[in-house]
């Protein structure tokens, strides 16, 4: 595989003449909220569904106990 001169990293069969620039600029602007669990934690978490259910579960309690300590 023949690489390119200009940048050494970028094969000649690279083709981006049907690139479109910026495609994902607007969605990247947006935001995300990826958040890396420690392999320790991640171990009891085996997909987002469970680790969102474990984060509401949790939300609940901390709502529970403020509204228990305004009284």
């Amino acid at each position: 595989m023949k690489k390119m001169q200009k940048d050494p990293d970028m094969l000649e069969e690279y083709d981006f003449s049907n690139g479109v620039q910026g495609k994902y600029a607007e969605k990247f602007e947006e935001g995300t909220n990826v958040v890396v669990i420690d392999p320790d934690v991640a171990k009891f978490f085996p997909d987002h569904d469970s680790v969102n259910q474990a984060l509401r579960s949790l939300t609940e309690i901390i709502k529970s106990q403020k509204s228990l300590t305004n009284q």
